[in-house]
């Protein structure tokens, strides 16, 4: 997830440089070598860029410029930078917003462009990453980085499936590297097009079929074993809140083959170490980053933006303002009066659609015991562990597609399902600095579909309580008995606290292809049609996750706007 408007927690042990920013008044100067914006002239302005919004891609893009000698400011409504990203304090521990696990992220040539591990960033690795169950017990089956061992899991208890994998990938693998490209490389037809020309074509005819369907179809094409279908359901579609039979949500099939392309890894002192680094190295560029600062609109002075409105109405002026928020939200509400026919075509498209709403929860706990799955016990599979504990593992519980299906007719009443999807993980078996102040381990228990309109409310809700009664059925006898104590994240929690109105988090809907084409240019190309404002975000080309690739791309453009 990535925050719309403003971001959540960053470690007060990495967070000093950003925390004395974020205090002072000044507007940072001009760097030595600084460009001069003519693109972007707007007399007497205060700096040259505006990011708004401290999320990863916000950060990304912030240092991207700031590197490049641009005076940038990055203002961000929470206290602290991160986002959705971010790690937070709380009940006498440390806990990730939302999931710990990073693999696209770690394809990106930021991590070296801007010098993260210079400031801090270092990822460990559990393998395998991931342990699929579903909620009646049977027979799991472990993702490894590498595929062979991934197969010989599969294969133990599914020897067709095992078969059915290794034709997937030999299909899947050409698709992810081509959309992993496309993701990665600059935003415009030309560039796209010479990748996918530089691979003659490889992948590019199934990618096309594949973003036309639905996930659904695609994967039941290769598995006739709900085992290996729900679970890429439940990292794919369902994660970002879509029926997995709707057309267009295809591209989820190359969910596995991507991940034995790219390593999962998990930063070192939790996600927020991630976003941490990313602030260290906007400041050591020369960037100011004013954190506690609400940003109310923007300056669109005769169709042409030139800087922001804070909360308190003071005005702070730029050259151009860069906006990693809901693209959705910006238009409706930030704009004021439409422009030339483009920007007002740009906002009544924005002010048509309804609203999101939130769709996902998570419990977050300090428990005495790691949680122990009875069913991977019995099935065999622990000597591919090679010694390593289970529990640095990540869980993904998946319901039966029939299950799922009634999920989403529910989550349109304000209901929970019985049996929802759900993933788990104890991040301090991996990562000891992870660990409780008082030594114990943390939890992280997700829950889908958790309507913002739950029935009833979300205050005093049983429901939260039920979930782990759930989960727990997959656990050793008396687990609940080690929770020590917990506190549950809902949809209207993560409106008030990271700004998500209604608590959804934005993303892109657009295929690759719908990218390679330029289609919705605004969201494939980060420039709004109106002179001067640029967006990134979740809501942008390549999407939600924590990737960071619409920051980068949002920076190269910005900067190829700059005389």
């Amino acid at each position: 997830m990535t925050s719309s408007r403003a971001v959540q927690g960053a470690r007060k042990a990495s967070s000093s440089a950003a925390t004395d920013q974020a205090n002072g008044q000044e507007l940072p100067d001009r760097p030595k070598g600084a460009r001069n914006a003519s693109t972007f002239q707007v007399a007497d302005r205060d700096v040259d860029v505006i990011v708004v919004g401290a999320g990863h891609n916000g950060l990304v893009c912030a240092a991207y410029l700031a590197r490049a000698g641009v005076a940038t400011l990055l203002i961000e409504a929470r206290d602290t930078v991160g986002g959705c990203a971010s790690t937070v304090n709380d009940l006498d521990a440390r806990f990730n917003i939302c999931s710990c696990d990073h693999t696209l992220v770690r394809a990106m040539p930021f991590i070296d462009d801007l010098d993260l591990a210079a400031h801090g960033l270092r990822y460990l690795e559990a393998d395998p990453s991931t342990v699929y169950l579903d909620h009646d017990g049977s027979p799991p089956w472990l993702f490894f980085n590498d595929a062979e061992c991934t197969i010989e899991s599969i294969g133990r208890h599914r020897p067709a499936a095992a078969k059915a994998y290794r034709r997937y990938l030999a299909d899947a693998r050409p698709v992810a590297e081509l959309a992993l490209e496309m993701g990665t490389g600059a935003a415009s037809t030309p560039r796209m097009l010479k990748r996918v020309l530089a691979r003659r074509g490889r992948g590019a005819a199934r990618l096309l079929q594949w973003s036309r369907a639905s996930a659904l179809d695609v994967l039941s094409s290769y598995f006739d074993d709900e085992a290996l279908v729900m679970p890429a359901i439940s990292n794919g579609p369902t994660v970002w809140g879509a029926s997995p039979d709707v057309a267009g949500t295809g591209l989820a099939g190359a969910a596995y083959a991507m991940r034995h392309m790219v390593k999962t890894g998990r930063p070192v002192g939790g996600s927020g170490a991630f976003t941490d680094a990313l602030a260290a190295s906007f400041t050591a560029a020369g960037g100011h980053l004013r954190c506690g600062t609400a940003v109310e609109g923007l300056l669109n002075r005769a169709g042409t933006v030139g800087g922001v409105r804070l909360a308190d109405g003071r005005e702070i002026t730029a050259g151009a303002v860069v906006t990693a928020l809901d693209p959705t939200a910006v238009a409706s509400h930030w704009l004021g009066e439409p422009g030339d026919r483009a920007a007002r075509r740009f906002i009544a498209r924005a002010r048509s659609q309804d609203p999101g709403e939130g769709y996902q929860s998570k419990i977050d706990a300090v428990i005495t015991d790691i949680p122990r799955y009875p069913s991977l016990e019995d099935s065999g599979l622990l000597d591919l562990f090679e010694g390593r504990d289970p529990g640095e593992s990540n869980y993904v519980i998946s319901p039966t597609a029939a299950e799922l299906a009634e999920a989403h007719r529910l989550r349109g009443h304000g209901q929970v399902a019985p049996r929802p999807t759900m993933m788990a993980n104890v991040p301090s078996v991996l990562d000891p600095t992870m660990r409780s102040s008082d030594g114990h381990h943390v939890l992280s228990l997700e829950a889908l579909f958790t309507p913002y309109e739950l029935q009833g409310g979300w205050e005093d809700s049983s429901e939260p309580a039920r979930w782990l009664e759930v989960w727990a059925r997959r656990l050793q006898p008396g687990f609940l008995g080690s929770i020590d104590r917990y506190r549950t994240m809902t949809p209207d929690r993560y409106e008030r606290e990271l700004f998500l109105p209604r608590g959804y988090t934005p993303s892109y809907a657009g295929s690759p292809m719908a990218s390679l084409l330029g289609l919705r240019r605004e969201r494939s190309r980060y420039r709004a049609p109106v002179r001067g404002l640029f967006l990134s975000g979740a809501g942008t080309f390549p999407g939600a996750g924590i990737w960071g690739a619409s920051g980068r791309n949002a920076a190269q453009v910005v900067l190829r706007n700059l005389n």
